[in-house]
């Protein structure tokens, strides 16, 4: 790898390190009844209300519609998430200490995978807990997927969901190991 490629690498474990304290993602409701919204902001390793009270209103209205409260016990990625993040730290410091493009590729592999998984993983916990409602709930509403991204409408309520800084960051630094990659490759000849 050129000094360049480590540099870069070094900064993607530096941008990941980030992640242990920044939000990944927020979703905010807005109602009649709630004109300044509700929101949540979701990190590596938590779910937390944008406001002291906000988690718990909204898990309050999800009881109504039959929606199993928000809880980080019910989100195994958590668990395991801050773990995973630490191994990619460590593969891009092997990569910058040994300094063999087979480590970037490694590195590279391992993220886009984990990235795939954990979108797809976070979609599918959306689905359940639009689907997967109680039909003894106060209220009937037809089941339904929360947008991963973008604004949906829910019974009364205006649900936005987008990526936060730590995601960003999480794209940021895939984009500085592919660069990475790119500045060390080699050059052959015809």
């Amino acid at each position: 790898m050129t000094r360049l490629s480590r540099l870069l690498v070094g900064a993607a474990a530096l941008l990941l390190l980030l992640l242990y304290v920044l939000p990944l993602w927020h979703v905010r409701l807005v109602a009649p009844q709630y004109p300044e919204g509700l929101g949540m902001h979701i990190h590596i390793a938590s779910v937390q209300g944008a406001t002291e009270t906000d988690l718990t209103n909204i898990n309050n209205l999800n009881h109504y519609i039959g929606m199993k409260p928000i809880q980080e016990a019910d989100f195994m990625e958590m668990r395991w998430m801050p773990f995973v993040f630490g191994l990619i730290i460590l593969m891009t410091l092997r990569s910058i200490v040994f300094g063999e493009m087979s480590n970037v590729v490694d590195l590279f592999a391992v993220y886009s995978y984990f990235g795939a998984f954990s979108i797809a993983s976070f979609w599918y916990r959306l689905y359940e807990y639009g689907h997967k409602l109680d039909p003894r709930a106060p209220m009937h509403i037809k089941p339904f997927t929360p947008r991963l991204i973008g604004v949906e409408q829910i019974a009364n309520f205006r649900e936005a969901s987008y990526p936060m800084a730590g995601a960003y960051l999480l794209c940021l630094s895939v984009l500085l190991i592919v660069l990475a990659g790119w500045f060390s490759r080699k050059e052959t000849s015809a």
